[in-house]
């Protein structure tokens, strides 16, 4: 599926940025830019089901194929969030970036058993304002705003769908290029001994102090300084 694409910039570098559940690429509002004044061209996608590109069926398989399907390959660098992440790492070998970056990445969903399954994730296509401004204290109220027209968006069925991999471990055996994986503190889907296999296997970990799981809304200048050495420099 050719998926719907923002571009920010016209730089000579190429930037890839995939989001997470419930979201578009307008969870990417401050990244963008930021990223554009640093001389890339970024191109953020919507997701199958989320924004203005298509529906259909929905697993991580289709969703790498999708972003595979739409971005370009050999850009300079490709960052995914959350279930971006987990497509990201799917479609690595196929995007061919030069370095990748995994915030916060949805490599293990916690069973319902844990109080997160997937019809916790669907129930949140219903939030009001003042539960996403609770959850999210941090935020500025453009991002809330974001938040509320991405839901109305959403297809809530996409976390319906992924219910098979609740409770799995879906950590990539290896790095397919540069990778760093950028970590919420504390992040409830990469714990300390996850982040500890993750470097044994090649990826640099690095985590945000005191931020939230969509890190680059929690803490935006926590989030740009965590890709010291990853990011073409201003």
């Amino acid at each position: 599926m050719q998926l719907h694409t923002h571009t920010w910039g016209e730089g000579d570098r190429v930037a890839l940025l995939i989001h997470g559940m419930m979201a578009d690429h307008r969870t990417w509002r401050r990244v963008g830019p930021a990223l554009a004044e640093r001389g890339y061209r970024v191109i953020a996608v919507d997701l199958r089901s989320h924004g203005a590109s298509g529906r259909g069926e929905y697993s991580p398989e289709l969703f790498a194929d999708d972003v595979a399907e739409t971005l370009p390959t050999g850009a300079d660098l490709a960052i995914g969030h959350s279930l971006g992440g987990l497509t990201l790492s799917l479609a690595a070998d196929r995007l061919k970036p030069a370095r990748a970056v995994f915030s916060d990445p949805a490599w293990h969903l916690a069973s319902p058993s844990e109080g997160l399954g997937p019809q916790v994730f669907a129930q949140f296509k219903s939030a009001p304002r003042e539960q996403i401004q609770a959850m999210n204290p941090r935020w500025e109220e453009a991002d809330v705003d974001v938040e509320l027209e991405t839901l109305a968006l959403w297809d809530e069925s996409t976390a319906l769908s992924l219910a098979p991999l609740f409770g799995t471990d879906l950590m990539p055996a290896a790095p397919v290029v540069p990778s760093l994986v950028q970590l919420a503190d504390p992040s409830f889907l990469i714990s300390p001994e996850r982040a500890a296999l993750l470097e044994g296997r090649g990826f640099e970990v690095r985590s945000v102090a005191g931020a939230g799981h969509t890190i680059h809304r929690d803490d935006f200048d926590g989030f740009m300084a965590s890709l010291e050495g990853w990011v073409h420099p201003l």
